[in-house]
């Protein structure tokens, strides 16, 4: 994505001018609804024996703060059209403290096969133009093959390695540290059951419904969730998506995180699903459900190559 010597330049894109790139952004549309999506009765899914790795916290919490998922945040990027755009992004546990998971779409530029999309950032806790935790510079993409060359939404998601944040200083930017000591890490959860899981889901809807209802702003951190289930989806060539009930428009909401076992507590859960589409399985005009790719042992094996590499700083010092 970024070499060292980029990621400065990158930084200072976003958060010059007080982040007016930042707030210029608007949320990618890419994908962001499927129809023709029906729900399998079969409900079964190939895979092995389930494996987990668990959350990470920050390195320092506040006492008696309410917790939301710190790990959430925007992605923002140049997309294929030239423009700042931004999706939904989550911080997971990896052992240098720096990977985000988004949707495919929010990584790879889908008009040109093996690129990434340009100006790649995470931003946790993004509100108004603020990093508040930092920005962090993304410098390497794992995905699947599949994806990239298939535009398979089965394998729809995407790890990012990202360098140590920066926030505006003085005369220029400052380094803020590792992402996963500054906000944590969700854990990861592959080959769980498809079928009647509870997941909790977060992200930052924005978009319209097909009939104009424009409920979200895009710009807080919103939630909904529910069980699981196995769903059809041949717009994304998905035979192995999981369906869940929700809200949530497809505009900004790309990329939202689905937590197992979410505890309300530590804001920590097991990763278990991004948002890549989202549908209207009722005909009512109103977008009822989101989409995810099923978390299997290759889903695993992607997060496995991206939990390996190390980061590094964007500043010396």
């Amino acid at each position: 994505m970024a070499t060292t010597s980029a990621a400065a330049g990158i930084a200072t894109f976003w958060l010059g001018d007080g982040g007016a790139n930042l707030a210029a952004a608007t949320p990618y549309n890419v994908h962001t609804s499927a129809s023709k999506v029906t729900i399998r009765e079969d409900g079964a899914l190939p895979g092995t024996k389930p494996g987990s790795i668990p959350p990470s916290p920050p390195a320092t919490t506040a006492a008696g703060k309410a917790v939301a998922p710190a790990t959430a945040g925007k992605v923002f990027f140049l997309g294929a059209d030239g423009q700042p755009h931004w999706c939904t992004g989550t911080a997971v546990h990896s052992q240098y403290r720096n990977t985000v998971a988004t949707a495919a779409q929010c990584a790879y530029d889908t008009q040109r096969d093996g690129y990434a999309l340009d100006k790649w950032v995470f931003v946790p806790g993004y509100a108004g133009g603020a990093a508040p935790s930092g920005l962090y510079v993304g410098k390497q993409l794992f995905g699947h093959y599949d994806f990239d060359l298939y535009r398979d939404f089965d394998r729809g998601y995407a790890f990012v390695t990202v360098y140590e944040g920066v926030v505006p200083s003085a005369g220029g930017l400052a380094n803020s540290g590792r992402l996963g000591d500054n906000v944590g890490g969700q854990g990861l959860a592959w080959n769980q059951p498809a079928v009647d899981t509870t997941v909790d889901v977060f992200g930052y809807p924005a978009g319209p419904h097909p009939d104009g209802h424009r409920p979200y702003t895009g710009e807080t951190l919103e939630t909904s969730g529910g069980r699981t289930a196995v769903a059809l989806a041949p717009s994304l060539k998905g035979e192995e998506l999981l369906a869940v009930d929700s809200p949530f428009t497809g505009e900004g909401a790309l990329g939202s995180s689905w937590l197992l076992r979410f505890d309300k507590a530590s804001g920590g859960g097991y990763l278990n699903g991004v948002t890549i589409s989202v549908t209207d399985l009722d005909a009512d005009l109103r977008y009822d459900t989101s989409l995810s790719p099923y978390f299997d042992g290759e889903t695993q094996a992607v997060y496995a190559a991206a939990n390996a590499h190390w980061s590094g700083a964007v500043l010396p010092g």
